[in-house]
C-alpha cells in the first residue's frame, strides 16, 4: 500500500464491516485492549460507536480503510470537560503514521469542542509503540495501575494513565 494521504472522516453506516474486522484483529492479538475476543458485531459496535457528544472515525489511505478511533467525554457531568480517545490501526499498516494522524485529529478535536484536557485511562504498558507516539504528542504517564491487565503473552502487566493538558 502506497503512503498517499491519509483522509479522516466520520463513520459511515457501510464502514462497520471493515471497522469490525480491524476491531475484531486488534483484540484477538490480547495486547492492548480488555475487550473480550467473543464479541459479536452488535455488541463491538455498541462498544465502539460513539455518540454525541463523542464520535467515531474512520481513516482511509487510497479509499481502503485502515483505521478507526473514538473519542469523546472521559467521564459523564462533573467529569466532562476532559476528553479520551481510543484508537485501533489495521496490522499491515502499522508504523505508517495512520496512529498520528488519528490522534493529532482528536486532539484537535477536543480543543475545538472545548475540553480542557485529554486523558488515556488504561493504556498497557508494554505497548511501546503507543506510548511514545503519546508522550511525542505531550502526554505523561501519571499513573500505572499494576498488573491491571491480563496480557496475552506476558501475563499480568501495567495500565498506564495518560494525561495532555489542552
Amino acid at each position: 500500500m502506497s503512503e498517499s494521504a491519509l483522509i479522516l472522516r466520520p463513520i459511515a453506516e457501510h464502514d462497520w464491516d471493515r471497522v469490525f474486522q480491524i476491531f475484531s484483529a486488534v483484540v484477538a492479538e490480547g495486547d492492548t485492549y480488555a475487550y473480550p475476543d467473543t464479541l459479536s458485531s452488535d455488541e463491538a459496535r455498541a462498544l465502539w460507536i460513539e455518540g454525541p457528544p463523542g464520535e467515531t472515525v474512520v481513516a482511509l489511505r487510497d479509499d481502503v480503510l485502515v483505521g478507526t478511533a473514538k473519542f469523546g467525554p472521559n467521564r459523564p457531568a462533573r467529569g466532562s470537560h476532559v476528553a479520551t480517545g481510543s484508537f485501533m490501526v489495521a496490522p499491515h499498516v502499522r508504523g505508517s503514521g495512520v496512529g498520528r494522524a488519528m490522534c493529532d485529529y482528536a486532539i484537535a478535536w477536543a480543543r475545538a469542542k472545548g475540553y480542557a484536557a485529554m486523558q488515556f485511562n488504561a493504556v498497557v504498558s508494554t505497548n511501546v509503540q503507543a506510548i511514545e507516539l503519546y508522550r511525542s504528542l505531550g502526554f505523561v504517564t501519571i499513573g500505572t495501575v499494576p498488573e491491571a491487565f491480563e496480557h496475552a503473552t506476558e501475563g499480568r502487566v501495567g495500565l498506564d494513565i495518560m494525561y495532555l493538558k489542552l
